[in-house]
């Protein structure tokens, strides 16, 4: 669950990063790095949510695919359908 929380932060922060790029200064450099970055977040997203058990049924796993923000709904989805744990 970690690996998902931080591959879909670094997702969307890295595709944040390549808007802003484009729109300002369009650096070559922002661009050669940040692509990568956020394709790779972006596959690491796709992966850990197929491996998480709590996704099989929550439909979590077709979030997963949803390009720049499917992490955060995956994690959304997570959060609203696992019950919290009770305080003791």
């Amino acid at each position: 669950m970690r690996t998902l929380r931080i591959a879909a932060a670094v997702e969307a922060v890295s595709l944040a990063v390549l808007l802003v790029n484009l729109v300002t200064a369009h650096a070559e450099v922002i661009t050669s790095l940040g692509g990568p970055v956020h394709g790779t977040a972006y596959l690491v997203v796709i992966v850990a949510t197929w491996l998480i058990p709590e996704t099989g049924s929550a439909g979590a796993r077709s979030r997963a695919l949803i390009p720049a923000v499917g992490g955060l709904l995956v994690l959304q989805r997570i959060r609203r359908d696992v019950p919290a744990d009770p305080a003791p």
